[in-house]
């Protein structure tokens, strides 16, 4: 479909955003400045924008153990995700969560979650939230191809078909379950295959195509808001980077990638494909990304800033935002 200039701008910026605030987040933790762990979204940023800017402030998202860009794509706050990852008191969890556990239900982020598969039947609690208080909103959850071989998965798809909830499954199929290939894990070629057994549509999208990926969002989410229940779809992607950063130190920088593979992804890096598909067709200005380039390098480096200056957790909030 032919897209407004405006929203191919908005899906633009998420991924910029993504993208320059991940690089620094690498570098940082590089530096040894940042604890715990780090899981870069970079690769698959055309994926959580493409999606994100097909649903409303009010819809609901739940992450993964790589969600910094999910929390991005859905108008997340930049400096207080940066506190969180320095582990600063001014961090959207206080500098207790870290990584791995960002949250913000200000803007329908519900959280993201360490454990494999372990958001997808949050976000199917949310839909069934929704259906039950008579609201239009609709639940996405986003999990990698390895999310896919739980239980969890399975269970949530069977329950969201059976009552037909607004739920959207995002499959980020990277192609790694860490560090494992998809092809030695399951018999199938698609994930999207295990729709059929469940009466959901299952659908396949090219996850470095951030315009394929706004329009199967935008038709899930239709559908999902007509009241006709979920859909799967599986975005075929792939990451830049390891796993986790710091994986080189004992994996030799993902020598366990095919040559192949990595051509496949010098080719189809998500911001430069989105970035010539604008410049060639003349939609915007080449000064215009250029400057936006600018002003999205200088918020990341006043999110650093402000990190640096939040105060560290100290042992009165250790036991304090707990549900009993």
């Amino acid at each position: 479909m032919r897209m407004e200039t405006d929203k191919l701008l908005d899906i633009y910026t998420r991924i910029l955003r993504i993208r320059r605030f991940e690089e620094e987040v690498g570098k940082l933790f590089a530096q040894g400045q940042l604890p715990g762990f780090v899981h870069l979204y970079i690769g698959e940023e055309a994926v959580g924008a493409g999606v994100c800017a097909a649903l409303r402030d009010d819809d609901y998202i739940v992450s993964t153990h790589r969600g910094h860009g999910h929390v991005l794509a859905k108008g997340g706050d930049m400096n207080r995700m940066m506190a969180e990852l320095f582990g600063k008191r001014d961090g959207y969890c206080k500098g207790k969560g870290g990584s791995m556990h960002i949250a913000d239900f200000s803007i329908g982020m519900l959280g993201a979650c360490g454990i494999v598969g372990g958001g997808i039947p949050v976000a199917v609690g949310a839909a069934l939230s929704a259906k039950t208080r008579g609201a239009d909103q609709v639940a996405v959850t986003f999990f990698g191809d390895g999310a896919a071989n739980e239980g969890s998965f399975h269970e949530s798809l069977n329950l969201a078909s059976a009552l037909k909830l607004p739920v959207i499954f995002v499959c980020e199929n990277n192609q790694y379950g860490e560090f494992t290939p998809a092809t030695s894990a399951m018999n199938i070629k698609d994930i999207a295959l295990r729709a059929q057994g469940y009466g959901i549509p299952g659908v396949i999208v090219d996850g470095t195509d951030a315009i394929a990926m706004y329009d199967a969002a935008q038709e899930a989410v239709a559908r999902a808001r007509r009241g006709e229940g979920p859909t799967l779809i599986e975005a075929k992607t792939h990451r830049r980077g390891g796993h986790a950063e710091g994986e080189d130190a004992f994996l030799a920088g993902q020598q366990y990638l095919l040559p192949e593979e990595r051509d496949a992804m010098r080719r189809n890096d998500p911001l430069l494909k989105l970035h010539d598909y604008i410049v060639e067709r003349k939609l915007v200005a080449l000064e215009t990304l250029e400057m936006l380039d600018q002003e999205i390098g200088q918020a990341v480096a006043d999110a650093v800033a402000f990190a640096r200056a939040s105060e560290e957790p100290d042992e009165t909030i250790l036991f304090a935002d707990r549900w009993a």
